[in-house]
């Protein structure tokens, strides 16, 4: 039995017809979580509770056998709350916390009836494009470990792609989930803002952070993205919209006709890699093939979108670091026999000892963007700007059912090619930020293989608010025609 490329709905009926139980299911990845993790650095903590959890539902079947994700056992960002466990968002700040209650999206995936099966790597605090930035060392790609995973789900991303679980969840602020898949040859979707509760995920940029399922298939994503979304009480900026059925719906929009448009392409032609812009024209003709009109589109403020994005998002983080300072939340300095002189040498040895460069970088940044004599200047003005490119998309969306562009620049690139905050590390988020900004769904699909490294390549596809269904309609005709889904690498 071939476990590892069975999409979620064949686990499930080999569960339900008791050809497979949920803990053989669940000792079937802990047992690679052994054996592979040690070298790739994916997951961080094991849930010690996962087998008991399997046992129960194996035993009390007939309470959870209607669950759509029965006995699935999924990795989670460590970002997100569960209770009594280890949650570190990748910082010394936070690694001995544990979380006294659990993340709405922790508590959803278990009354879907999946077992959280541990926590994965990540960037600090979501800081980052490569997973060079966790305090706990980096994570390799399990397509070439030479090469990095993206960021800053990239635990998420390796854990999937190396078959160390289902599923994992990821945290998308600019481009975290969407570019990790692309460079692990994933399905990744960032949805709506809103559409998923961000109460008991560690915050970086509050505006901006969305949750989202990283998969091996369309359908499982669509099925796991059905379970987390919905207005949730203790979230106050969780859309009051109803939840669909994008996995009983897919197949409904019709290819022919739909109104596709080429964002940015001679900006994309500029600025990516030869190889990247063949997998994009490939799609190109594969959707021109079944009907779809594709035409050029520009966003003109898109040119500005990642010095916008870093300016919010810094400002935003800056804000929200700002609870850590060793006394009400985050590790403490060990000051020995030498206690601080003032209550400014306490804050500062505590948030200098438990945050990493990066994050430094980014709270000095926004404490600066947000100070007063430069508010206006800096943050206020990326905030209108800001509006001006969600007006922007609305105006292209009345012409447009989809966006089609790249996901990155180019494939994963290796350890220390792009230096940790350097300009070059920041531009990697160049076509994905601007669907944060505009708080739009967006999707990264497998579409093919780098011809010279055998890397995987990602195309990007960004719809108009609360329209998930027409990314994943189209999603799914690129799985079906062009093959590049559901290849995983020989590890």
């Amino acid at each position: 039995m071939d476990l590892l490329n069975c999409k979620i709905t064949d686990l499930t009926a080999l569960i339900r017809s008791k050809k497979l139980s949920v803990e053989e299911l669940c000792r079937f990845y802990l047992d690679r979580i052994e054996r592979f993790n040690p070298e790739l650095n994916a997951v961080l903590t094991t849930n010690s509770f996962a087998l008991q959890k399997a046992r129960d539902i194996d035993n009390h079947f007939s309470s959870y056998k209607e669950r759509p994700l029965v006995g699935i056992p999924i990795l989670l960002k460590d970002v997100f709350c569960v209770k009594n466990m280890k949650t570190t968002a990748g910082s010394k700040m936070l690694e001995n916390f544990i979380a006294p209650y659990s993340a709405e999206v922790t508590k959803r995936l278990e009354k879907a009836g999946a077992i959280i099966l541990g926590k994965c790597n990540q960037d600090e605090f979501a800081m980052g494009t490569s997973n060079e930035n966790s305090a706990f060392g980096v994570v390799l790609n399990p397509w070439n470990k030479e090469y990095v995973p993206g960021g800053s789900s990239g635990g998420s991303a390796a854990a999937v792609s190396a078959g160390l679980c289902v599923a994992s969840i990821g945290t998308d602020t600019g481009g975290s989930i969407r570019q990790p898949a692309s460079f692990c040859n994933l399905i990744g979707v960032k949805p709506t803002y809103g559409r998923v509760s961000r109460y008991g995920m560690i915050a970086y940029a509050s505006s901006l952070d969305q949750a989202g399922p990283m998969t091996m298939y369309v359908e499982d994503n669509a099925l796991i993205l059905e379970a987390l979304t919905g207005r949730d009480s203790k979230d106050s900026t969780s859309a009051q919209s109803d939840v669909p059925k994008w996995f009983l719906n897919r197949g409904s929009t019709n290819i022919k006709k739909l109104k596709v448009g080429f964002l940015n392409k001679k900006e994309a032609e500029s600025f990516c890699s030869s190889e990247v812009m063949q997998v994009l024209e490939q799609v190109v003709n594969l959707l021109q093939s079944h009907g779809a009109i594709v035409e050029e589109v520009s966003l003109p403020l898109m040119e500005v979108a990642v010095p916008v994005y870093y300016l919010i998002s810094t400002s935003e983080a800056s804000s929200n670091l700002a609870r850590y300072d060793g006394i009400r939340y985050g590790s403490r300095f060990d000051f020995k026999n030498t206690p601080p002189s003032s209550l400014e040498e306490f804050y500062s040895q505590n948030r200098g000892f438990g945050f990493g460069n990066e994050v430094k970088r980014r709270i000095i940044m926004g404490t600066y963007c947000l100070s007063s004599g430069y508010y206006d200047e800096y943050y206020n003005k990326a905030s209108q700007i800001r509006r001006k490119m969600r007006d922007e998309f609305i105006k292209i969306f009345s012409e447009f059912s989809l966006l089609l562009s790249p996901v990155s620049l180019s494939t994963a690139f290796k350890f220390g090619e792009k230096p940790v905050g350097s300009l070059k590390s920041y531009l990697v988020d160049n076509f994905t930020v601007s669907s944060n900004l505009a708080g739009l769904p967006s999707l990264s699909v497998p579409a093919g293989f780098s011809p010279v490294t055998s890397l995987p390549i990602g195309v990007q596809l960004i719809g108009n608010h609360f329209d998930e269904q027409t990314l994943f309609d189209v999603a799914l005709l690129i799985q079906e025609e062009i093959k590049a889904v559901g290849k995983r690498p020989v590890i």
